[in-house]
């Protein structure tokens, strides 16, 4: 059975609307005024919390140009590592600006930290939840840090085997963790939909026991949406204020109608999966005069048989199954029968249901 976890009260897992992060990292364009825009631009769009990335350059990587410290691949190829990442950090002196806007706007906020010092600071602040961001899966002794602070814990898998997962849960839970969600992610960026694997949130779900969502990479709000569709309890998605305006994640981030776009399709795709049922629902009553049923087609005098040509299966439903047409068919007409009557059983001689 899958478990539910909440952050700051609010519960999520099965049987509860989906969870909206909007995730800022570096599209702030190095801005704090943008930044506190984007915080009320998520609240605006219906988010329930904005996560931040809590490290600094020097925290993640050397300012160092050897090899493997100049990206060759993908979004920022050519970049160098603490480039990018001088350009990407949230500044921690903005922390407390932003975490005093967004609860003021009675929104969560949270972060991922990326060492144990960002979480010691975090924990200055009062972070009530923590992200392990899909790179530092593999790091076990920042997960236990983390797991040690009692907080909620949400771990995100994108570039992990499910033996590196597996490993994360396990160092979590051993050190105390007993709040957890797993992320399915894609580290594409962006990442085509058909690599985005939604399969896995249901393996995922069977495996672990435990609340399932996506951080998503994709350019629009499909693939979120069938992910809920199929089970997912939490969404993350990249908010920008506008793609044009550039920044280092905004080709793959929503811009503020988008996100809120996908606040309302996540919440109809959970509202649209309800509960495996197979009971009548409310909007169905006024169609079930639509089925078919049996009705006399030519007039039948009293003592005629019943028969092919003057009994058949139409609509409207007012008249007898039709199942019971072959039943029905040698028996005769215990009165005169008109055309367009539907039948009865009373109106049949000698016969029973």
């Amino acid at each position: 059975m899958v478990s539910s976890f909440s952050i700051s009260g609010r519960p999520i897992g099965p049987g509860h609307a989906p969870y909206v992060v909007a995730e800022l990292s570096g599209n702030h364009n190095g801005e704090l005024a943008r930044a506190l825009r984007l915080v009320e631009a998520a609240s605006e769009a219906g988010a329930d919390a904005v996560k931040l990335q809590t490290y600094r350059a020097d925290t993640i990587t050397l300012d160092y140009d050897g090899p493997g410290f100049v990206l060759q691949a993908g979004a920022w190829a050519g970049r160098r590592l603490y480039e990018l990442y001088e350009e990407a950090h949230t500044p921690w002196e903005w922390h407390e600006p932003l975490f005093e806007r967004a609860r003021s706007l009675g929104m969560e906020i949270f972060s991922a930290p990326f060492d144990a010092s960002a979480v010691d600071f975090l924990e200055g602040l009062d972070c009530p939840a923590y992200k392990i961001a899909s790179p530092e899966i593999v790091d076990l002794p920042l997960i236990e840090r983390v797991a040690r602070t009692g907080k909620p814990m949400i771990l995100s898998t994108g570039m992990a085997s499910l033996v590196e997962i597996e490993e994360a849960v396990a160092a979590a839970r051993g050190a105390g963790a007993s709040e957890l969600c797993v992320l399915h992610c894609i580290s594409g960026y962006p990442t085509p939909p058909e690599e985005a694997g939604l399969a896995t949130i249901n393996d995922m779900a069977q495996r672990f026991g435990l609340p399932i969502g996506l951080s998503d990479h994709s350019m629009d709000t499909l693939v979120a949406t069938v992910a809920v569709g199929l089970g997912a309890s939490l969404v993350e998605k990249h908010l920008t204020w506008s793609r044009d305006e550039g920044g280092v994640d905004s080709v793959f981030s929503l811009e503020p109608a988008e996100f809120r776009r996908l606040v309302v399709d996540v919440a109809t795709a959970h509202r649209a999966l309800g509960e495996a049922s197979y009971a009548l629902t409310e909007s169905e009553q006024a169609s079930l005069a639509s089925r078919r049923s049996l009705y006399v087609v030519s007039d039948v005098k009293r003592g005629e048989s019943l028969t092919a040509t003057n009994i058949r299966s139409i609509r409207p439903n007012l008249g007898m199954a039709p199942k019971l047409l072959p039943a029905v068919l040698g028996y005769r007409a215990a009165r005169d029968l008109k055309r367009g009557e539907p039948l009865a059983i009373d109106m049949i001689d000698g016969f029973e249901d």
